[in-house]
């Protein structure tokens, strides 16, 4: 009967040992076998809003100084990343362009702020932005002049529609050429996404 006990104690400490060992047993991160991160955006919102207006540096201001100024639309996302991984992973940059009405390119965002997700779990990260009806003109006027040109608009009819749409949800945002970056243990990877905001 002792013999029993003694060897049944040496199989459960022995089992005991392997199944710890597998347990804490991490997979190492390399080229093979790391696999992309899916990214999803979970909500797309205008934290605050101020309507439209935009002022030239002729009028002169209640208050300060006179400038070409225009009304603030900040945009924020939220995405959820999963990692697939049997690791943790750090996601140490993303890169955004956020487009309105299908075509127009207004800003690119670009963040280095790192983020580590879990093994196996999924995490938010928050991005965001803000653009000056101001900035989006002289965008505009640089680069989507023809684009606008070919609707029959001018810069000033596309910048109130979109201030007064984004916020509304009855302008189209995207977010084009969007990539993002991740590392572990020295194996760095880069990925691009194409999501739609709303």
């Amino acid at each position: 009967m002792k013999k029993k006990l003694v060897l049944m104690t040496v199989l459960i400490f022995g089992l005991s040992v392997a199944l710890i060992s597998c347990v804490t047993m991490q997979v190492k991160p390399t080229e093979k076998n790391f696999i992309a991160p899916k990214v999803t955006l979970e909500s797309f919102s205008v934290p605050q809003y101020d309507g439209y207006w935009y002022f030239s540096s002729k009028v002169k201001p209640t208050k300060g100084d006179a400038g070409n100024r225009g009304a603030a639309l900040p945009m924020s996302f939220l995405f959820n990343v999963e990692n697939k991984n049997p690791y943790p992973i750090l996601l140490d940059g993303m890169v955004f362009t956020v487009v309105f009405d299908k075509e127009f390119s207004l800003m690119t965002y670009n963040n280095q702020d790192e983020y580590w997700i879990p093994a196996g779990k999924t995490d938010q990260v928050r991005a965001t932005t803000l653009i000056t009806a101001r900035s989006a003109l002289l965008s505009l006027l640089v680069t989507g002049g023809f684009k606008l040109k070919a609707k029959g608009w001018s810069p000033w009819k596309a910048l109130e529609t979109w201030w007064k749409g984004v916020p509304d949800g009855t302008i189209p945002v995207d977010i084009t050429e969007c990539s993002f970056s991740f590392s572990a243990n020295g194996v760095s990877k880069a990925y691009p996404y194409e999501i739609k905001a709303q």
